[in-house]
């Protein structure tokens, strides 16, 4: 019985050994992504810094540049303070060789001392002098090499000079150019307003200044009931009648306009502020003033007038004319206009 139990026992599968595996295999995996995402930082720390690095060096050879010039200019100062040093000490010694050379002259006792001391000075002095030459050629060469950097510097303010000159040039030819662009546009202007003055006029000829139609400063004005039944954009026949009457007007002026005048004949759709009824064929005031502005291009296109000159605008209820909520009021605020403008 007990060896039947030992055989079932090793006949068990044993799990371990391939769970080790597996775990073994993911952390080789972990481990392999993270060394690529290292590897990776480090390449793309090392382009940063290497610009940095750039960058820095650029920034150190101009402060090594401004400190040379600010050393060469304290060098030739220093220079000169020797050189001023050195004269002083020359004639220090030419004066003292002088007494010597008058003790010579007075006492022959002392003659070979003198001697000796004018020997050593005369030494001293010819070391000065070799010490002034270098000093004198050191400040050569640095006053050659500030004269470069002047040079350099005035070739720099030059060619400054000549770009303010051609910037002052460019500016005057833009302003001459703007000043005939104004004139030119306030001639178009002028001839257009003389022309929607004779508009004006014959509109007022053919329409027998009825009193639901006027003129409201550079504005044809029609009343919204003229036109259109109330909260419709359908013309009604008088509607048509009127139209008809604006549109043979234009066209009448149309060829008197010349070509290079960009002109276009705005029509401007106005309700009062009355709102909508909700469920109606429209949902607010800004549908139903477009939509009027464009039932009355559509029929100015149809009785020839060219759709390239129209424009139709919708302002609903917040350009009126007369201020209040009484009838005539609101009756005033509900129009149509026309104007004859630049496009």
């Amino acid at each position: 019985m007990a060896l039947a139990r030992n055989r079932r026992s090793n006949r068990s599968v044993d799990y371990w050994p391939g769970f080790v595996d597996a775990l073994a295999t993911l952390l080789l995996a972990i481990m392999f992504l993270l060394t690529v995402f290292v590897i990776g930082q480090f390449i793309l720390t090392r382009e940063i810094s290497g610009k940095d690095e750039v960058l820095n060096r650029l920034n150190s050879q101009i402060a090594e540049l401004t400190q040379l010039l600010a050393l060469e200019k304290g060098n030739t100062q220093d220079a000169e303070d020797m050189i001023a040093s050195l004269q002083a000490s020359l004639s220090s010694a030419e004066a003292a060789r002088s007494r010597l050379q008058a003790l010579l002259d007075a006492g022959a006792g002392a003659s070979d001392s003198a001697q000796a001391q004018i020997g050593a000075l005369s030494e001293d002095l010819e070391a000065e002098r070799q010490l002034s030459a270098r000093a004198q050629n050191q400040i050569a060469l640095l006053n050659q090499q500030i004269a470069a950097l002047r040079a350099q510097l005035a070739a720099v303010e030059e060619a400054l000079e000549v770009s303010e000159a051609k910037d002052e040039a460019s500016q005057a030819r833009i302003a001459d150019l703007g000043r005939r662009l104004n004139v030119a546009l306030a001639q178009k202007v002028q001839e257009l307003n003389r022309y929607r003055s004779d508009f004006f006029g014959r509109l007022r000829q053919i329409l027998s200044d009825r009193e639901n139609i006027r003129i409201v400063g550079d504005r044809f004005v029609f009343q919204s009931e003229v036109l259109f039944p109330s909260g419709s954009d359908e013309l009604n026949e008088d509607g048509r009648v009127e139209l008809g009457k604006l549109a043979d007007a234009l066209l009448e002026i149309v060829p008197e306009i010349p070509e290079d005048i960009n002109w276009v004949l705005r029509v401007d759709g106005h309700t009062d502020d009355v709102p909508i009824r909700p469920g109606g064929q429209f949902a607010d005031n800004w549908e139903l003033s477009s939509a009027r502005a464009n039932a009355v291009v559509r029929y100015l296109i149809s009785e020839g007038v060219p759709a390239n000159r129209l424009v139709a605008a919708g302002f609903a209820e917040y350009q009126p004319i007369a201020e209040g909520n009484s009838p005539e009021a609101r009756a005033q605020n509900r129009r149509i206009e026309f104007k004859l403008t630049e496009r």
